[in-house]
Order: structure tokens, then sequence, then C-alpha cells
């Protein structure tokens, strides 16, 4: 249950730590804080504990231990599997595929690889924020290296088609490592990274009930990665640097805590739908929802309405939604600008995402405050 009295819908930017977490990193940081580096008692225990935490990821991922980089959280993640495959690469080509709907994380490494002498194919989404295999098939190349789709995208909530993407690319472009940014699926999709096919997949803790700073690459065996920290060797030399026990340990047991995600989507479905009942009747509401949309990611937009007029009215009223990406504050999508909206729906547009701490009291706040935002602000206008 949440702890706090407030409706906060806004899970996709952060979420609170579950108990269990946060008294992992507690007890992590003021009894079981020896280094795993160390040789005495303290440090077995804390190699231990280090191992337990990636089991945990690697079982959430149906991936080998072995194959887990624990990183700062999905940036620095996105940012080793760019920067250390792309590299690692180079000779092979400098062909590298993605969307124009990625991340920063992810879009900003590529361009700093195209200044490295990459080239950066960009495949647009259609109108719905859909991006097929087709498109990154007819994108491939002898020379391409690498291709990186996110698996959900955090402003839409556009499930991509993951498994057909690299299916298409190991028959166009089998050299080609294929990665995927799965920070909004971890923690709530069922996800094997066999049956994806990926080479690497990046999660981010925060964004399931850990603590922020805790997050991993899964990076297959037979993928090479150039390091982009160096120093101590840890991580067999793939990131180095003393071991964050607290934000991994608690990473672990944040994933121990999960729902099964059969219950999550249940959940997440559930309050989606009395959501979009609840606003059938509010005038001119646009849903920016592909068909492939996960459920615990609405977007639409209150026309008539500024984002940001209708963000601070809400919270006024203890409700916390999103315009967007909590990473593009103050900027305009570059998702929804790809997906053709024009600017007067672009302006208009929230994003709620959920929790598995939500309830329909959040969903009702959530629907009284937009009826009442639109009799209030619009007779204003």
């Amino acid at each position: 249950m949440k702890d706090f009295a407030f409706h906060y819908l806004d899970n996709s930017a952060t979420t609170n730590v579950c108990a269990q977490a946060a008294a992992a990193a507690t007890a992590a940081m003021t009894q079981h804080f020896g280094n795993p580096s160390s040789l005495h008692t303290l440090g077995f225990e804390a190699e231990q504990q280090l191992l337990d935490a990636r089991k945990a990821v690697a079982g959430l991922l149906k991936a080998k231990t072995e194959e887990i980089i624990f990183t700062s959280g999905g940036t620095e993640a996105n940012n080793l599997a760019l920067f250390g495959c792309a590299r690692a690469q180079k000779r092979r080509g400098q062909h590298i595929i993605t969307t124009a709907v990625e991340h920063p994380s992810v879009a900003v490494p590529l361009e700093q690889l195209e200044k490295e002498g990459f080239t950066v194919t960009r495949l647009m989404p259609d109108e719905h924020g859909m991006i097929t295999a087709a498109q990154v098939a007819e994108a491939c190349r002898t020379d391409t290296v690498l291709v990186s789709v996110m698996l959900v995208n955090n402003e839409t909530g556009a499930r991509f088609p993951i498994e057909e993407m690299v299916s298409a690319v190991r028959r166009r472009s089998p050299l080609a490592k294929f990665h995927t940014d799965a920070v909004q699926a971890a923690g709530r999709l069922l996800l094997s990274v066999d049956k994806l096919g990926v080479d690497m997949l990046t999660l981010s803790g925060h964004k399931f009930h850990a603590p922020k700073g805790s997050g991993a690459l899964y990076c297959r065996a037979d993928c090479r990665l150039l390091p982009h920290i160096v120093g101590g060797g840890q991580q067999q030399q793939r990131r180095s640097g003393t071991e964050a026990m607290p934000a991994w340990v608690a990473l672990g047991e944040a994933v121990r805590q999960l729902p099964t995600p059969a219950t999550q989507n249940e959940h997440y479905s559930r309050l989606a739908e009395r959501l979009m009942e609840k606003l059938a009747d509010l005038p001119d509401v646009r849903w920016h929802r592909p068909a492939t949309a996960v459920p615990y990611i609405l977007h639409f937009s209150v026309m008539g309405l500024r984002s940001e007029t209708l963000l601070h009215f809400l919270a006024q009223r203890q409700v916390f939604v999103s315009s967007g990406s909590a990473c593009a504050k103050g900027k305009r999508s570059p998702v929804l600008t790809a997906m053709g909206l024009s600017e007067r729906e672009s302006d208009s547009s929230i994003r709620v995402s959920l929790s598995r701490y939500n309830d329909e009291n959040d969903i009702d706040a959530l629907a009284e405050g937009l009826f009442a935002a639109v009799a209030t602000l619009q007779h204003r206008r």
C-alpha cells in the first residue's frame, strides 16, 4: 500500500521506493557495508549480497547472472551499450539504426557517435506512434553494426515489435548487434532476453520502486563491449568502480517484491479503462494511444488548455501527472512532433503513468480535477 495522501500518477518519471527495498538499502549502508572486493568476512558477505541481487535481476530477464552489468541507472546503461558496442565494432562498419522517438539517453549518445564518423538512420513513426519491423529491415545495410530501438515508448506507451525487428536484422545484417531500452517495460512486462532475441537490454530500478541510482545492462555473452568506465576492473572489467551496494542490493529486493506481470496488467488495465470511461464526456479529449500501447501509460490532449497550466491546476488539488518525458523539461516533445501532432495538440498533452500502488481513488481524483480544470480555465479564456 502507498503511504502518502496525494495522488501520484507520474510513475514513468519515477516511483516511490518500496519499503522492502528501502530497508535493504539501509541495511547495506549501516550493517552489511563491506566492500565486495575485500578479503574479510564483511567483504564476503557483501559479495554474496551482490550476487543475490545479480541473480534477481537476471531472473527478471531470464538471463545468466554473468550477463548482468550493474550501473547507476538507465542513462549510464544506454551509454555503455551504445558507445561500448559501436566502438568495439567500428572496423566492421559504421552504420547504426534507431528511431526518432528514443529517450535522450539514446538519442544524444548517437549524435556523439555521428561526430565520430558513424552514420545514423532514424526511423519515423506513423501518426499512431508505431514503427514496424519492415522499416527496420529496409534500413539495414551491409555495414550496419548496431540497432537500438526502445521496447516501450516513455511518452505514448507504444510497445514496439522488438522480436520481429530482431529477426529482420538477423536476416539482413547478421553481424549487427541489437539493443533495446526497456526502462519503461522492465518490472511490468514479462521479459525474456532469449525470446526477444536482443544482444543488450537496459533497465532502471527507480521505474519499479527501487532507489534512483540503480540500473543494469544485460549484455549477451558473445556481445563485445568497450568499457565506458575503467580503473578498478570490477564487473569483469566492463564497468569499473566500487560497487554501489545500497542501490544494487535494493534493486535486487525491489525485483523480488514485484507482483507477476499478469497481476500488474490486470490492475493497470482496470484503472486505464476507468479513466477512459470517466473522460468520455469531457469535451475535446484526444487520445494518443497506439494499438499496441501498454495499459500503464496513457497520453492524451485536453484541447484548449495548455499542459503547463493544467499541470499546475491539478497539482493544487494534489494530483500529479506529466506533460511528457521528465528528461525533456521545458522542451517540446520530439516524440509527438515525430508523430505529426499539431502544435496545439502537443501543447495540450498530458501523460498519466501508473504503478501498482495506484488505485481507483487516484483515477477519480484525476478525472474530477480535469473536469474542474475545463470548467474553470476554459471559462477564464
